[in-house]
């Protein structure tokens, strides 16, 4: 029996500073322990822990359950935290949870137990670190939004500067039609313009106030959420205290946002992979952006696109991962939620510099005009041909398969299709005379598309004023 009592009496002195230890005689298993512990991860959250903190001290002194002298000290003593934390000196012990119980704990030997234990009074820890997670994801979506800005606008400038580069369109990868090399830019550019859409639309639907609903029943207290959700800048507050703490939407659609901003700007880098090599070479990029290689002096590689293109998909494994999490799970609070805030700081690191990693490479390439040009071939007028015959009245699918014998005989002669005699043309249709003469000229090619959305000159000049427009509205 002693013996027992000294192991019980070691583990307790073991853990003094438990948040929920009032009812344990036992130490938690040190595995546990490790396992349970999330600070090296929630640290990151401490400045919104504490200002939540800050609201929430208010909220209980105005609803008489802190006196005002009360509620400065406490103020004094969560400023004097963030202090500790800003300089690097806050200590944290082996028994620190997470980040709630370092600010808690430090709070406490800061102003001492009778005043800092009255902060947590009605706050449970499950609605805390949702709170945190919407502070901190805020300005972690401003910061996208900024930098999804910045992409687009770099994006823009280079549009407008090669506005007259000509470059072969594809589809399959195979040579298509003729555009301009800004037409083609500009698709990256619109998508990220719709991602930016998104996460803005998803900036506003995420701000609203979980503070305010306990562990899982509500706050007894008649503390003021709506006056809480005006003090720490959310929109609203939520309308069920069970939602509130098991919800983690919030955290999947931010990442699901990331995943299709990182699969856009996977597919904009293998793009541009593509058109800088020698075998296409639409584009230099700048050495900035590139590396050498260990073994071959001649090599620049494409390093930074290539990162990227895997980054997407780290991204996408984060998403997909917290789904998982999340389909076996009862309802309210479960600890496997704890398991959020790693993949969600994650997405957004890897977001943030995959986008300005973009802007940089974007800013810096250089178009080869004459290279672009030189992959043209006039086989890739074919398309303007039938439009040629539709004008002169016959209907698309025929002109269509006139065309394709048109091409079908230059490969067997092994003439062009620009320089095969007209006599040749009009034995497939006699619908051809000599303005289809006309038609071998890439400028007029890409002219014709004047509709918006088309790449004429006047077409693409309107992609670029509108995101110019955009861009000077943007937050």
């Amino acid at each position: 029996m002693s013996s027992r009592r000294g192991e019980d009496k070691k583990s307790e002195v073991a853990t003094p500073f438990k948040l929920w230890g009032g009812r344990y005689s036992k130490g938690t298993d040190h595995v546990l322990s490790r396992v349970n512990n999330s600070l090296t991860v929630d640290k990151r959250l401490y400045a919104e822990d504490l200002d939540g903190s800050v609201a929430y001290a208010r909220s209980l002194a105005e609803a008489k359950l802190l006196t005002q002298s009360e509620f400065k000290v406490i103020c004094y003593g969560l400023e004097t935290v963030r202090d500790e934390w800003i300089k690097g000196t806050i200590k944290l012990m082996p028994r620190d949870e997470d980040v709630h119980t370092v600010n808690e704990r430090r709070l406490i030997e800061i102003v001492g137990p009778q005043i800092g234990g009255k902060l947590h009074t009605g706050r449970s820890r499950n609605e805390q670190v949702v709170l945190d997670m919407k502070l901190w994801m805020r300005d972690a979506v401003k910061d996208l939004l900024k930098q999804l800005g910045e992409l687009i606008k770099k994006i823009n400038g280079v549009a407008e500067k090669y506005i007259d580069v000509l470059m072969p369109g594809y589809t399959h990868m195979q040579r298509g039609q003729p555009v301009r090399f800004s037409h083609w830019i500009l698709s990256y550019a619109f998508y990220f313009k719709e991602d930016y859409h998104r996460v803005a639309e998803f900036l506003k639907r995420m701000n609203v106030l979980p503070l305010g609903s306990g562990a899982l029943a509500g706050n007894p207290f008649n503390i003021n959420r709506h006056k809480l959700a005006d003090d720490l800048g959310f929109n609203g507050v939520t309308y069920n205290s069970m939602t509130a703490v098991s919800d983690r939407d919030f955290v999947v659609e931010f990442n699901f946002l990331c995943t299709l901003t990182g699969v856009h700007l996977s597919r904009l880098a293998e793009d541009l992979i593509l058109f800088s090599t020698k075998e296409y070479n639409f584009l230099e990029l700048s050495e900035e952006y590139t590396t050498g290689s260990s073994l071959m002096p001649q090599k620049r590689n494409p390093d930074s696109l290539e990162l990227i293109r895997g980054i997407a998909g780290s991204v996408f494994g984060q998403h997909c991962g917290l789904l998982m999490t999340l389909k076996g799970l009862p309802s309210t609070y479960n600890k496997d939620l704890q398991c959020d805030k790693s993949g969600m700081f994650a997405v957004f690191d890897q977001s943030l510099l995959s986008l300005t990693l973009m802007t940089g490479v974007i800013g810096t390439m250089r178009v080869d005009e004459d290279r672009c040009l030189s992959a043209l071939g006039y086989d890739m007028l074919a398309t303007d041909m039938a439009y040629y015959l539709v004008r002169r009245g016959i209907p698309f699918r025929e002109a269509h398969h006139i065309c394709g014998e048109v091409v079908a005989f230059s490969e067997k002669v092994k003439i062009p299709i620009n320089k095969l005699a007209l006599e040749d043309l009009q034995d497939i249709c006699p619908y051809f005379d000599e303005t289809v003469s006309a038609l071998w000229n890439y400028e007029n090619s890409v002219e014709q598309y004047t509709v918006v959305g088309g790449t004429s000159k006047i077409s693409v000049q309107e992609q670029i004023n509108l995101l110019k427009e955009f861009l000077s509205e943007a937050v």
